[in-house]
């Protein structure tokens, strides 16, 4: 049994190795070459001796003609063939001049062929193997011919007399043997050169695919083909926007999630990042030296999560993004109910030290005093909730200026609403989303809150916010007037996407206004550009502001809406969103 499963084993450390070379691409690209190296080779190694052959057999035949030529014409041939003993005159002098010719044979004989010379003396006196008849005519050709010394390459020439009769006839020849001869110095250099091309062919295919074959880690055309499909697939299905840039920041390649997220169209191959349109601060993180890890970029319409990576030794750069929208949206939800939570434990807190202070006037006896305080208090914070309810029939809006004046009140700033605030339950399109208006007013709010309180510090006025919500239809308000709250001298500024709309006869349709405005220091006119910009803050503590705004004008933008930066006693900032003709359908309804 062991003996049966010896060549088994064999076969199997042996043969896969040829097997994987030439299933590989460069295995089979390998072959390939070497067969097309060895068949050019080839062919210009027989080429080349055809071509050689051809010329050393032209060469023998003018050399023979030329050795004829002048035999014929020797005076010595001439007086000779008209002795008596033509043989005993010709044979040594034919010898000699062969000799120093160096060709097979010189043969001369008469018209009727019979030998007065030849190499081999036992053929002289015997008839000329050959043609003779265009010599008889007076010609000069050359032919191969079979003699008694072998294939050879002859001439056959008259010898003239002074009548110009034809009187004798000179053949000089060479061997095809001593041709060949001739031929085997060339011969052997053409096949030395033609093998070393060969493996000079083969050496450098072998080095060129053996780099191929390293790279393209042995795999096949069909694995390579499956990589690449999976490769493709695996790319435009995951959900994270992947960018890959050459050392020259071009994209290489962009998926579909990437696209999505940046809004990205038509062909992007070739294209530098920098002129793809996006937004200065993402293309400066994109092509700043330092990889980035984490940083929380805007868009036109999202709010996205930035990672770049270096790819080997400088060959380019991997962009990763996420969407960070949504997340973005729950976080601040998320920091408004921490916020409302921490009001209501303060006031929890509070309530129960106004208690205890009645319960004290109590115990003192002044029960008078104990009910004044007790219902002053209640009065005061019924009176802010009551302004709330009523102008502002919205729940979320209402939630939310409700947990902001907590928050206000319970970090000293008083927030108010304006009188002219108003709007009714169901005036807002659901093409506005909850969030949106949370992400507009929270932000704006939170921002004029610390505005407030930074500017307290350098003010006699206590710290205060304005708010003004409400339906603006400058159909029915007169125009622009009636706004409430002036934007002052810095109104007009601003970022957005436009004008709200106009109606059908050119007259601007309703939208919602949201303005807030606090007692802080203003925004510093030279600074009205950047606002809206990521990264633009105030507030110098360190601690990753500058986001707010930037999301306050991109929810602007996404719902057709505008943002303007003005001033009055300090900052006054004003969104408009459209709301497509919904009030006039409301106001044009049946009652």
């Amino acid at each position: 049994m062991s003996v049966s499963t010896a060549p088994t084993r064999s076969r199997h450390r042996w043969f896969p190795l040829p097997r994987r070379l030439v299933r590989s691409l460069a295995g089979q690209l390998f072959v390939v070459q070497v067969v097309i190296v060895a068949a050019v080779v080839a062919g210009g190694a027989v080429l080349a001796y055809l071509f050689t052959a051809e010329r050393t057999e032209g060469a023998a035949r003018r050399e023979v003609t030329s050795v004829a030529h002048a035999v014929a014409d020797s005076p010595t041939v001439r007086s000779a063939v008209g002795g008596t003993d033509p043989t005993a005159v010709l044979q040594p002098y034919v010898e000699q001049v062969r000799q120093d010719t160096g060709v097979s044979f010189i043969t001369v004989m008469d018209t009727d062929g019979v030998r007065w010379t030849h190499p081999l003396p036992e053929q002289i006196g015997k008839r000329y193997l050959g043609h003779i008849d265009w010599a008889l005519a007076g010609q000069t050709r050359s032919e191969t011919y079979t003699g008694t010394l072998g294939p050879s390459v002859r001439v056959v020439t008259p010898v003239w007399d002074d009548r110009h009769r034809v009187v004798a006839l000179v053949s000089v020849g060479l061997t095809l043997e001593s041709i060949s001869a001739q031929l085997s110095g060339p011969l052997l250099a053409l096949v030395g050169v033609a093998v070393g091309a060969l493996a000079l062919g083969g050496a450098g295919t072998y080095l060129a695919n053996s780099r191929l074959r390293r790279h393209t880690h042995g795999m096949g055309p069909d694995e390579l083909s499956h990589l690449y499909e999976y490769h493709q697939a695996t790319l435009h299905s995951v959900r994270e926007g992947l960018i890959l840039l050459d050392r020259a920041h071009r994209v290489v390649l962009c998926n579909d999630a990437a696209r999505e997220l940046l809004g990205l169209e038509g062909e992007l191959d070739g294209r530098p990042v920098a002129g793809l349109g996006l937004p200065e601060a993402l293309v400066t993180a994109v092509l700043g030296e330092v990889p980035v890890r984490d940083e929380v970029h805007l868009t036109v319409e999202r709010v996205v999560v930035l990672n770049t990576s270096t790819i080997g030794t400088g060959l380019g750069r991997v962009v990763t993004l996420r969407d960070h929208t949504e997340l973005q949206a729950l976080s601040g939800e998320l920091d408004s109910v921490r916020g409302f939570t921490e009001a209501l434990g303060a006031q929890a807190h509070e309530a129960a030290n106004r208690l205890h202070a009645v319960v004290s006037l109590i115990e003192l006896g002044r029960h008078e005093q104990a009910v004044e305080f007790a219902t002053a208090e209640l009065a005061l914070a019924q009176q802010l909730t009551d302004r709330v309810v009523a102008a502002v029939s919205e729940p979320v809006l209402a939630a939310l200026l409700l947990g902001k004046a907590a928050q206000a009140a319970e970090r000293g700033v008083e927030l108010t609403l304006t009188e002219d605030s108003r709007i009714d339950d169901g005036v807002l399109p659901p093409g506005l989303s909850p969030r949106d208006l949370i992400t507009l007013l929270g932000n704006l709010i939170d921002n004029a809150v610390d505005a407030a309180i930074a500017g307290a510090a350098h003010s006699p006025v206590a710290p205060e916010v304005t708010v003004t919500a409400r339906i603006e239809d400058p159909r029915h308000d007169g125009g622009e007037g009636g706004d409430g709250e002036g934007a002052g001298d810095g109104g007009g500024e601003g970022a957005g996407a436009g004008d709200a709309g106009t109606g059908r006869e050119g007259a601007p349709d309703a939208c919602l206004l949201l303005r807030v405005a606090d007692t802080g220091a203003g925004i510093d006119p030279g600074a009205v550009e950047d606002v809206f910009r990521r990264g633009w803050s105030t507030k110098q503590d360190g601690r990753g502001h500058g986001l707010g705004l930037a999301l306050v004008a991109q929810a602007a933008r996404r719902n057709g809406g505008t943002v303007e930066v003005g001033r009055d006693r300090g900052a006054v900032l004003t969104v408009r969103l459209p709301l497509a003709g919904r009030v006039g359908e409301r106001e044009g309804a049946p009652a």
